[in-house]
């Protein structure tokens, strides 16, 4: 019996065990267009009694022309203050009431609003959202336009202007982009521009790019699917659809040589700024990017981190980023000295660092170490339904990308995929010491 038993055990230790194949991350939904031109994306998680209302409006920044920037941030203040059917101050007290809260954002490619309710309350969320889609117009009057203008300016001032190093952020851009290219200029806008543009252009703005065909809306949360979508239907089924938006056609952009430039601002430390132009928002290369980053300064005991901030203390901070949008990216490295040390030491050692991992790729416990952070954040925004970087608004992000609205895996993928010569690669074809913009800012004299 013990040899039967023995032999058994030997033809079973003998036999393939089957892999165990993680079950594949999936966010279900259900997407469908009005007669009018507005795309909805529904997601039904009843995990708590909330649902997110989540609109994008597929306008920003970019959407501007020279001479008329700041038009889509201006929209962002001017959405909040009534409509037809909701008086002025209205909007924000009826979701308080209801318990609800809301945010508006806008970047160079989008404008989006986000509503969290109690499920309970997601038909006011709908009524609000329809009424400033199709009504905004009916009591945008000159005069609230000049004040949420001054509105705008005061932020200009208080984020750009008055803020150490404000001003750096617009002439890297500058120095980054063609002066035709829509990432020229800064989201908020340039001061003349606001003070030039008329009602009549403001209201034109609106009237191209603020319709139904020209959005899409994400309902994420606690919902019965069949009477969400005649929610939809009744409250934004009769908004005329708009005129069609064409593409943007972006010229290209691209670095030939180092464009350097200094300028002083009030502020007591010089700062460095380095940066390269990269691939688009999900196109190959921008997640190893994101990857080379967090190598380079995510964490203490990341490579600049570790050199300039703690061993020779050169620096007060360093970071490094990747910024990705519609029409390309942008690769960041800035670092603060410290009093007594200098722009050109911090900025040899950072060359060091990159030329290292030029020739080299990173450990394969950096990588997975920055992969592993990736990971984490990217599940703790699935976590929730609502606010900036919830399900909803991911939904729509990832339909508005092109990949469809469950991109979930294919996203994620794009990380734990990555191995060491493929950050080695990236950096090596993306951050080339000789086609890059440098820009210090110094601080002003003293009088």
């Amino acid at each position: 019996m013990r040899l039967r038993v023995t032999l058994l055990l030997i033809l079973l230790a003998s036999l393939p065990i089957a892999a165990q194949v993680p079950a594949r991350l999936e966010v279900p939904y259900r997407l469908f267009t009005l007669a009018n031109g507005l795309t909805v994306i529904l997601h039904q998680d009843k995990s708590v009694p909330v649902v997110a209302v989540n609109v994008w409006y597929h306008v920003g920044s970019a959407s501007e022309r020279a001479g008329r920037t700041g038009f889509a941030h201006l929209f962002e203040h001017l959405m909040f203050e009534g409509s037809k059917n909701v008086k002025e101050g209205e909007f924000d007290t009826l979701l308080e009431a209801a318990g609800a809260n809301n945010n508006g954002s806008t970047n160079n490619d989008r404008t989006n609003y986000v509503i969290d309710v109690p499920a309970n309350a997601l038909e006011l969320a709908l009524f609000l959202e329809s009424d400033r889609m199709g009504y905004l117009l009916d009591t945008m009057s000159p005069e609230r336009v000049n004040g949420q203008r001054d509105v705008v300016k005061n932020e200009r001032r208080q984020s750009y202007e008055n803020r150490p190093y404000g001003m750096a952020s617009i002439e890297l851009d500058k120095m980054l982009w063609p002066e035709n290219h829509p990432y020229n200029w800064p989201t908020i806008g340039y001061m003349e521009d606001l003070t030039a543009a008329s009602h009549d252009d403001v209201a034109a703005f609106f009237k191209k790019y603020y319709a139904p065909n020209n959005a899409s809306l994400s309902i994420a949360g606690d919902i019965d699917f069949d009477r969400t979508r005649a929610l939809v239907e009744k409250w934004f089924g009769d908004i005329p659809r708009g005129g069609p938006v064409e593409p943007i056609a972006a010229p290209p952009a691209y670095l030939n040589a180092v464009k350097r430039k200094t300028m002083t601002d009030r502020v007591r430390l010089p700062r460095l700024y380095l940066g390269w132009l990269t691939p688009r928002l999900y196109a190959p290369g921008d997640a190893a990017l994101d990857v080379a980053s967090s190598v380079l300064s995510g964490g203490k005991n990341s490579r600049l981190y570790k050199r300039l901030v703690y061993d020779t203390q050169m620096a007060q901070d360093v970071s490094a980023y990747q910024q990705s949008g519609a029409l390309g990216g942008s690769f960041l490295i800035v670092a603060t000295a410290r009093p007594g040390k200098s722009i050109a030491e911090i900025q040899k050692v950072i060359d060091e660092e990159l030329e290292r991992l030029r020739r080299e790729p990173p450990t394969a416990r950096e990588v997975e170490r920055a992969i592993n952070q990736t990971e984490a954040t990217f599940y703790r925004r699935m976590e929730r339904v609502g606010g900036f970087g919830g399900k909803a608004d991911q939904l729509n992000g990832y339909y508005v990308a092109g990949g469809g609205p469950d991109y979930f895996a294919e996203d994620l993928a794009r990380y734990t995929s990555l191995s060491p010569s493929d950050v080695q690669a990236a950096v090596t074809g993306w951050l080339p010491a000789d086609r890059r913009v440098e820009l210090v800012v110094e601080p002003e004299p003293e009088k």
